[in-house]
């Protein structure tokens, strides 16, 4: 069982859809995150030029942030890994390998890449060609019965990625089903560097992640709520609410957020 320096342990903003835009990356980051995701971006609408699909992708800043892909065909990534420059505050990029969407199952892609292990590999190996670092976000598998089977754990055992986000439910579970946090050990056990994801709000849920050897939290849901949880997670002093929705707005308005973002930080921040 490998053990990572608990000193490296690193909190990261979860990649969440008509959220993690710029201003709400800053936002986090400047409230404690290490590492910030940008939302879900399709491969293939960044292969075909789309610009919609490109402004996900736009790193307006120094924010460290990793962008997050769908797909699974080799020449949209190829196609995309051609024309891509890196800006000031990428740190690599991650293959979303846990979407339940239905639509997105029917292709072969989030979920349903669970079992595609020579795929996956595929993919990685694209992305090492081209210089670039890939890790991959799953789920425990499609189903009940894949999280029995463990095939998430095969999949971690198999592939070599930068680091493995492992989020302890299984496609068909919601959020109103608790996290599955007795995954970890297991995951950790392979030797990989695991981040754990899945209903984290504490500080002693941390300090027991720690201990067990893995390597760092990602927060989705609960940073929304309140963006300084990072801080709060480090035992750091947090500002008052108004300085924060101060502050989120100053960064919106600097990079021209488009208003469903926005509406979505005030809809889900607590007052």
């Amino acid at each position: 069982m490998i053990k990572y320096d608990n000193n490296n342990f690193k909190l990261f903003l979860a990649p969440m859809e008509d959220i993690t835009s710029n201003a709400f990356r800053t936002l986090c980051y400047r409230l404690g995150a290490d590492i910030t995701f940008t939302e879900l971006t399709r491969v293939e609408g960044l292969a075909r030029g789309n610009k919609s699909t490109w402004s996900r992708v736009l790193l307006k800043d120094d924010t460290p942030t990793i962008i997050q892909l769908l797909g699974a065909k080799d020449v949209f990534f190829k196609k995309f890994l051609n024309t891509f420059e890196p800006s000031e505050g990428f740190k690599g990029f991650s293959l979303n390998m846990g979407c339940p969407s239905p639509d997105v199952i029917k292709l072969g892609q989030g979920c349903a890449m669970i079992r595609r292990i020579s795929k996956t590999r595929k993919i990685i190996k694209i992305f090492n060609d081209y210089g670039f670092k890939l890790s991959v976000k799953i789920r425990l598998g499609l189903n009940q019965k894949d999280k029995d089977m463990k095939v998430y754990l095969n999949l971690i055992n198999e592939v070599d990625a930068d680091f493995f986000v492992v989020h302890a439910r299984y496609g068909l579970q919601t959020y109103n089903t608790p996290a599955d946090n007795s995954v970890y050990e297991d995951c950790v056990k392979t030797g990989k560097k695991i981040i754990a994801n899945g209903d984290i709000t504490s500080v002693e849920q941390i300090e027991h992640l720690k201990s067990i050897g893995v390597a760092g939290v990602m927060i989705g849901r609960a940073a929304v709520n309140f963006p300084a949880i990072f801080k709060r997670l480090k035992n750091e002093p947090t500002p008052d609410v108004e300085s924060i929705r101060k502050e989120y707005m100053q960064l919106a308005e600097k990079y021209c957020e488009p208003f469903r973002y926005r509406n979505n930080f005030f809809k889900h921040f607590k007052s």
